[in-house]
């Protein structure tokens, strides 16, 4: 680091300081009074120009025109068709958009970007990028803005596969002098080469000054790229920091992780977006597992930065704090949310905050200067792993409060339906529900233990499950209170892992061993194929070994290449799926890649349900909840959505699984679709209640968004359904009261 930057890292720690100081004689009345005022004259809190609604994702808006009294009145006021579907194809929109002015800007399923106005729904222009997503990682969550004050145009930017595109806010064309003719490649610039490894952006970042700062998601297989923290020019494109989550020799953190890991290993990277603390230029960035997500045996150690909350100095990447929390995670236990920025009380004083939800259904809140916990930790000893090579963290830390919004461990006391037979919707292992056990059978042939259990080959039920818990669409915290409003699911996982090289206990062949590895995940235990990916088991019939090799090496549509194996492993591998003979390999065992060794993988993976498809546990199934994060004590707790064709006069709101977050307004109401039964929803924000519905043409698997235009507030949201079995959709569909 530069003299310059030293400096400037000192001069804001010494505010830091400055700040605490201030804070502690600052009388909690009047701070909240300041607060709120503060909060009502910033235009962040008027209009939706923010992804999730401002910088420091509260999604909380101060309009109040549609309040408690009058919410039942919604109407639709228009439906925008952002694009076509494809027969036979599953698609889905996650997106929030963005209201800026009269414009309303949003992606639609085939990822091309639109303007409409914000008001009546009419088209302005549509950007299709030149680059689609092939990798199957990719659905753009939201976008983010950099607005001039010169003449350069401002500029919206949004990602297509591994290219970050800079379009012109007004116009909708390319910003030509931004990178390379108005796009930069997200695999440019990690210092290793993965020119062919995928990264996608799924949910933006955030603009700081003239700085765009990104995460990204990679893949979570073997030979993923690294989720290394990066900010770009906003004018130019040129890359101006990055902060390692993989450290290299000499930087924080690199003891945690075998010697040479920075050049090999993956993942760590930010997927879920992050939020910005403008006032004091700190970026706060959740990260995600390390690759391979479910067997660490090439990653020993507790894997800084996988698994934390970084505070970044957002000027020049610099780590300010972290905490950590999940030490060399073997539950693909990333961060699945933005976190929140805020002020509570505590101990009588404010306290500038930050909260970020996990899967596992915690919340962990803590100083957001210092990084100082605000609640007690527990630190408790768990089982090491029974797969060969790897080794547990022995300490893992929990908070204490609030409590867990998710229920942490499945008994056979806990089971709805114990005796109907079992089914597990597994995206590998299809043939465990031929003539499938009880509930309660399959229950007592898995370990069920709660947290930090290791995934084992008998099979560990992860709940909440692989999803969460908290999910992608994450919290919303009113910063005039410091009431937290998260959406939590309730469904049980069943994972399994089995020694490669072996199936049944027998022995296999080098390329069914790494077919085994890299194969089994997307296309099926038994090369079945899975929804829209194909099966491989007549897959000679369709394509030459030759042809096989160069898919494998190079990618082809959402299959990503696999840069990391030899030419002598892609070669078993289109052997061992063409029922030809196998070359003998150059050294006596090629059984794993020769840079990447994995000694396990993964056989079963799915949701614990019974063969009517409800999920195993005693409803609920999703919950709503409101915590107060000045006491951490809930406020209420209901179920989110039901499941209509339950008919079980005991269960009157059963609760759904959710994707997508809520947001709320100084009006009292909260709203929030995310359910599978396709439904958008307003609740009283003091008490729970519920105020209003109405069925979506698909459901809305998004956060919605409000704004103002004219004196009118209006209600948005995303109608992409597709997800849990669902149909799909393309519509954006708006909602305000009548005249």
């Amino acid at each position: 680091m530069n003299t310059e930057a030293k400096l400037a890292t000192s001069l804001k720690l010494i505010l830091f300081v400055i700040c605490l100081v201030n804070l502690i004689g600052c009388d909690s009345a009047d701070r909240a009074a300041e607060l709120k005022e503060t909060i009502y004259n910033n235009p962040d809190f008027t209009n939706w120009s923010h992804y999730l609604g401002d910088p420091a994702r509260t999604h909380y808006s101060i309009l109040s025109e549609i309040d408690t009294n009058n919410v039942h009145l919604l109407k639709p006021v228009w439906q925008y068709k952002s694009g076509p579907l494809q027969p036979g194809r599953t698609s889905q929109i996650q997106t929030n958009p963005l209201i800026i002015g009269n414009i309303l800007y949003g992606i639609n399923p085939q990822n091309a970007l639109f303007a409409i106005t914000a008001d009546t729904g009419e088209q302005l222009w549509q950007f299709t990028p030149d680059n689609s997503d092939k990798s199957g990682l990719g659905l753009s969550r939201g976008l983010t803005v950099w607005m001039s004050e010169t003449d350069e145009a401002s500029r919206i930017f949004y990602a297509s596969g591994h290219k970050l595109y800079a379009v012109d806010l007004n116009t909708g064309a390319l910003v030509l002098s931004f990178g390379e003719q108005g796009s930069i490649d997200l695999r440019q610039g990690l210092e290793r080469e993965i020119s062919s490894v995928p990264i996608v952006l799924t949910t933006p970042g955030v603009v700081y000054k003239d700085l765009l700062i990104l995460g990204g998601r990679t893949s979570e297989s073997p030979g993923a790229a690294p989720g290394h923290i990066r900010a770009y020019n906003v004018l130019s494109g040129e890359m101006e920091w990055i902060f390692h989550t993989i450290p290299k020799p000499n930087q924080y953190g690199y003891e945690t992780w075998p010697k040479d890991a920075y050049k090999t290993a993956g993942g760590a990277n930010n997927w879920a977006g992050m939020a910005l603390d403008e006032q004091r230029g700190i970026v706060y960035v959740p990260t995600g597992s390390a690759a391979f997500d479910w067997y660490g045996g090439d990653r020993l150690g507790d894997n800084l930065f996988a698994n934390s909350l970084l505070a970044l100095d957002a000027e020049n990447g610099e780590r300010l704090w972290h905490f950590q929390m999940v030490r060399h995670d073997l539950w693909d236990r990333d961060l699945p949310a933005p976190p929140n920025l805020f002020e509570i009380a505590h101990n009588g004083v404010m306290v500038p905050a930050v909260a970020q939800i996990t899967k596992s259904g915690h919340v962990y809140i803590f100083n957001r200067l210092t990084g100082a916990p605000l609640f007690p930790m527990e630190e408790k000893e768990y089982p090491n792993t029974t797969l060969e090579g790897d080794v547990a963290s022995r300490i893992q830390t929990l908070p204490l409060k609030p409590a867990p919004f998710s229920r942490q461990t499945l008994s056979e006391k806990d089971l709805y339906a114990p005796d109907q037979p079992s089914y597990i919707d597994d995206f590998i292992d299809k043939a465990q529900n031929f003539s499938a056990p009880t509930v309660r059978e399959k229950l007592a042939s898995v370990t069920s233990r709660g947290q930090f259990i290791p995934i084992d080959t008998r099979g560990v039920i992860l709940y909440p499950g692989a999803d969460g818990g908290g999910e992608w669409g994450g919290a919303a915290v009113d910063p005039t209170t410091g009431i937290m409003y998260v959406n939590g699911n309730e469904m049980a996982w069943i994972v399994r892992m089995a020694k490669v090289g072996e199936k049944d206990g027998k022995p296999l062949s080098p390329g069914a061993t790494l077919a085994q590895i890299h194969c089994v995940r997307c296309h099926g235990g038994e090369f079945q194929g899975m929804g829209e990916i194909p099966e491989l088991r007549q897959i000679k019939l369709r394509m030459s070994a030759a042809e096989i090799e160069n898919v494998i090496s190079k990618g082809k549509g959402a299959m990503p290449a696999m840069p990391n194996l030899t030419k002598d492993e892609t070669s078993m591998i289109s052997a061992f799926l063409t029922d030809q003979k196998e070359k003998e390999p150059e050294e006596k065992d090629r059984r794993t890649e020769r840079s990447i060794k994995s000694n396990y993988a993964m056989v079963g993976f799915g949701r614990f349900k019974d063969d009517r498809g409800y999920p195993v546990m005693k409803p609920p199934w999703g919950t709503l909840n409101a915590i107060d994060l000045n006491t951490g004590e809930y406020l209420w707790k209901i179920p989110l959505g039901h499941e209509e064709s339950l008919e079980d006069p005991n269960v009157p709101v059963s609760g759904l699984e959710n994707y997508g977050g809520p947001v709320i307004t100084a009006g009292g109401v909260l709203f929030i679709a995310a359910t599978k039964d396709e439904k958008l929803r307003a609740f009283h924000m003091k008490t729970g209640e519920l105020l209003w519905e109405t069925r979506l043409p698909a459901g809305g698997y998004a956060t919605p968004a409000t704004y103002e235009v004219n004196g009118k507030q209006y209600l948005v949201i995303a109608c992409g359904g597709g997800k849990m079995g669902t149909k799909s959709g393309a519509t954006y569909i708006t909602f305000a009261l009548p005249k």
